[in-house]
């Protein structure tokens, strides 16, 4: 096989250099999948490598399975390489070696999401804990402890000034006790009980490590703690190891990835190889110049500017709209020029930073015929949460329907569990009615105590919601109902899940009022009826247009994209300065890379959110991007992200289409001054939002003065002195 020929020239040295450790630092759309599986075949081929010793890890089944196939096709025997998730091969590896684990056999469990909520759901009954906040720190720091492998103990150290500390301790221990029980292992167990598992018996560890001799995984920079500790350890025999991962595409640290292990890498393994893929193969010359232009304003990465032989490309453009119905416009009516030159509709992409932005979307594609795909998630009216919301509607119009009226009878969480609605279901058939009849009925049977209080709860709701449904109009209704129910109260808006959920109910409240706007004397029926024809259009061929989320799409790619809501508080997403931020502007890194030949971004003057259309600022990423243009605005910014926006509008609109500009220096912040003098290892510091900690390392440079701080409560962060709101402890 000539890999020469195959590959560039950058991938082809990275591939004959096969012993010892390697990184590899591949930008967006630069081959890395092609260079994984040109090098496994190399080791077989050329280095005649056994291929059962070989092993590759990645980060989803289906990436495993693309990977399987491609280096099946070009090495023989490719079908014997181990090529797994690390979670798989965790898993594998736990059966293998049950007997070692003690309280486990071969045959355990592994328990989704949904089963660990069951059984979290029982362990809060039995400590009687109701209280959703206090449910949610708990799962919180349950995560914070299996993510960082820590002891209980360990624990306790960080948070003793935590007045629910020994609750939480009791909630932990009862709930591994539950999966042991049940010969069950939750996702973070797999790591867990793995990593431990090898380094508590020498003869396993050696096992493995004389089974595999070369290693390679895939996107680096999404390992979290125990994964890269588990990859540094079985291959520490041989040191035969590869990553391929991109600093820049680092998009998953609320789920624990930690993008310091890249950087790690390179100081747990001083004589490391290190190659750069630069070269795109995907996207056009334009589009490569935007996304170097943002990437570099990050300081946590390793230098790289990718580049392409292709073409230059057109333009990418940038809209402003007036809200978000002619955004929406906007997009969908260059949809449809872009299919009449014959681009196909599942080559065009509308992508957002979260989800509650994509039902304005949704509708107008739905009013053009065009199809249309949710990747990675559900079409809007199909979200549990709007189907559960809807569902209100459906059983007051059709009090028949217990479907419906199933989803309602426990949302908001009322207390009324599984047990207590089977027995409604029970009493319902046998006295052939519905269920809504029997809990406006429930006083007629003999029902226990606890049981009756709330369905008199629920009861006089639906009894306040039949009475309000008649003299109220569509929208008001409905934002009575809303009230009425506490739907909205339901949702801990800390949590980013929970808070797009949030949002996700404010775009239905707008979707009444657009409805009842748009269609005179129309009734609750009516409203019902196009929602349901909208959620039933045919989707299953994936020949649609694609919405998603820019985590969602990561890994895809389009000829078209057009990136919207690019607005401060949408994307980025309200969150602090330092890392954070860091963070979205990778997001919007890897949104601008999907694009292979077209790309739009979009915001809008003002956008309905929270109840009320209000005015919005556009987002940093389009100045970065040059695509808008700066003037000099004092504290705009600042302003709006502290809610005070509105008292300044008329500071910002100008006499061109009714739009604005505004400037802030780089993050947002103005670079501050240093006293070099206190900048030592071991120098005591303090952050408002990390608390107390201590500099561990420093890294001189002409620019900015990056330390790594360790602190007492979130760990170790790299920030930038010359930005980070720091404050030296004498």
């Amino acid at each position: 096989m000539d890999y020469k020929a195959l590959l560039n020239e950058e991938q082809y040295r990275a591939v004959q250099c096969t012993d010892g450790p390697i990184l590899v630092s591949a930008g967006a759309g630069s081959g890395k999948t092609r260079l994984l599986t040109y090098r496994i075949a190399y080791l077989i081929t050329e280095c005649k490598v056994p291929a059962h010793k070989i092993l590759a890890i990645t980060f989803t089944n289906k990436a495993a399975g693309e990977m399987k196939d491609r280096i099946q096709k070009v090495a023989p025997n490719g079908d014997l390489v181990t090529v797994c998730t690390f979670h798989s091969f965790c898993a594998r590896m736990l059966r293998q070696y049950a007997q070692f684990i003690p309280g486990y056999k071969e045959n355990f469990t592994i328990f989704s999401e949904n089963d660990s909520a069951k059984v979290l759901k029982e362990i809060f009954k039995k400590l009687e804990i109701e209280d959703e906040q206090t449910k949610s720190k708990f799962k919180h720091n349950m995560s914070l402890i299996k993510n960082g492998n820590l002891t209980l103990s360990e624990y306790k150290k960080v948070y003793d000034y935590d007045a629910d500390t020994e609750k939480f301790e009791k909630f932990f221990n009862l709930y591994q006790a539950e999966l042991t029980k049940n010969n069950a292992m939750d996702f973070d167990d797999l790591l867990i009980n793995f990593l431990n598992l090898i380094r508590t018996n020498q003869e396993v560890l050696d096992s493995i490590q004389n089974r595999y001799t070369y290693f390679n995984v895939d996107e680096f920079q999404d390992t979290n703690k125990l994964q890269y500790e588990i990859i540094k350890s079985i291959s520490s025999k041989t040191k035969n190891i590869l990553i391929v991962g991109d600093e820049d595409q680092s998009i998953y640290g609320w789920r624990g990835a930690n993008i310091e292990n890249i950087f790690n890498f390179t100081k747990d393994y001083p004589n490391v190889k290190v190659f750069k893929l630069e070269q795109n193969y995907r996207s056009t010359k334009n589009i490569l110049d935007r996304a170097n232009k943002i990437i570099k304003n990050n300081r946590n990465r390793l230098d790289k500017t990718l580049f392409t032989d292709n073409d230059i490309g057109s333009d990418v453009q940038f809209y402003q709209a007036q809200n978000e119905t002619d955004e929406a416009d906007f997009v969908v009516k260059n949809i449809v020029y872009q299919h009449s030159l014959g681009v196909p509709y599942h080559e065009m992409a509308i992508l957002m930073r979260v989800n509650a932005l994509s039902r304005v979307f949704e509708e107008k594609l739905l009013s053009y015929n065009i199809p249309h795909i949710m990747y990675n998630g559900f079409k809007f009216f199909e979200r549990a949460e709007i189907k559960n919301t809807l569902a209100y509607l459906i059983a007051l119009v059709n009090p028949d329907d217990d479907v419906s009226f199933n989803r309602i009878i426990n949302f908001p969480k009322r207390g009324i569990g599984d047990t207590s609605i089977q027995k409604l279901t029970e009493i319902a058939q046998a006295f052939h009615t519905s269920i809504q009849q029997v809990v406006l009925t429930y006083e007629q049977y003999n029902l226990p105590k606890a049981l009756n209080s709330k369905l008199k709860e629920l009861k006089d709701l639906l009894l306040d919601l039949q009475n309000a449904i008649k003299d109220k109009p569509m929208t008001e209704f409905f934002r009575y109902l809303l009230s009425a129910s506490k739907i909205p109260q339901a949702f801990d808006l800390e949590n980013e899940q929970d808070y797009e959920r949030y949002l996700n109910i404010d775009q239905l409240v707008n979707s009444v009022k657009e409805f009842e706007q748009n269609n005179k004397d129309a009734t609750i029926v009516d409203y019902l009826e196009s929602v349901t024809l909208s959620s039933a259009m045919d989707e299953d061929d994936n020949t649609g247009v694609v919405i998603a989320t820019v985590h969602g799409a990561k890994g895809l790619e389009f000829n078209t994209v057009f990136v919207v809501g690019c607005e401060e508080k949408l994307f980025p997403i309200n969150r602090d300065d330092g890392d954070d931020m860091e963070e979205e502007r990778r997001l919007m890194y890897v949104a601008i890379t999907r694009a292979k030949k077209d790309l739009f971004l979009t915001c809008s003057l003002s956008r309905f959110m929270y109840g009320k259309t209000e005015y919005t600022v556009k987002s940093r990423f389009l100045y970065e991007l040059d695509l808008v243009s700066q003037r000099k605005i004092n504290s705009t910014f600042s302003a709006y992200n502290n809610n005070n926006y509105g008292d300044n509008m008329n500071k910002l609109q100008t006499n061109t289409n009714q739009s604005f500009n505004y400037t802030f220096s780089k993050n947002t912040v103005e670079k501050q001054s240093i006293d070099l003098t206190k900048i030592k290892i071991g120098a005591k510091v303090s952050h408002p939002k990390f608390g107390n900690g201590e500099i561990v390392e420093f890294t001189p440079n002409s620019s900015n003065h990056c330390v790594k701080i360790k602190f007492d409560t979130v760990g170790e962060k790299m920030l930038s002195l010359d930005y980070a709101p720091i404050q030296f402890i004498d």
